[in-house]
């Protein structure tokens, strides 16, 4: 039996990973969908087929064009990022309802694909000085860098209606709390 998708979209910084890294702790019957990525690895903490699949675009236009991906998004110029058909099946074969942490037109494309199958969380930040403070406070951040996401996110927040539900993520442990009883609520429906 297939599970279901629960998809939490964000922008940049509002602290939708955090969120889906606290529920995949609490809920033995979630897993996460790791997309697919051509941008590079932050740091020395994030791992392939764990945080990603790092490709490079050429493999990932490859894919594109097999028809591997449920969808993918060019977000920022040059950086591809994607779901990928094999990954949600291996989930669903082991029996996990699926968590999926993606962009704003990923997700929606991802609810358009799973329809009732799915709920979308939009999770967002009390404002926009709020998010600058937090995407600030991550040190990967250029000047340029910055302002690319700040820009972004404005755009990403037009679309907050289009979701099922929206988590202000003001506190982070409220936010666990109800984001654990939407799940809940969702998974036993």
């Amino acid at each position: 039996m297939e599970g279901k998708a629960i998809i939490f979209t964000a922008p940049s910084g509002a602290g939708k990973t955090t969120i889906v890294k606290h529920l995949l702790q609490s809920f033995d019957n979630l897993a996460f969908s790791i997309s697919a990525s051509t941008r590079d690895k932050r740091g020395r903490t994030e791992e392939n087929g764990k945080d990603y699949y790092f490709l490079t675009k050429e493999n990932f236009i490859r894919k594109i064009d097999e028809g591997d991906f449920i969808e993918w998004e060019e977000v920022y110029t040059g950086n591809y990022y994607g779901t990928l058909k094999s990954e949600v099946e291996r989930l669903w074969a082991e029996g996990k309802h699926v968590v999926f942490d993606v962009e704003v037109k990923g997700a929606l494309n991802l609810k358009k694909y799973f329809g009732e199958k799915a709920i979308t969380i939009f999770v967002k930040v009390p404002s926009m000085e709020a998010l600058k403070e937090r995407l600030k406070g991550r040190g990967t951040e250029s000047e340029d860098s910055l302002s690319q996401r700040l820009y972004r996110a404005e755009f990403e927040m037009t679309f907050e209606n289009k979701f099922d539900v929206t988590l202000v993520n003001n506190n982070l442990e409220d936010s666990f709390r109800k984001a654990e009883e939407l799940v809940q609520k969702f998974i036993n429906a």
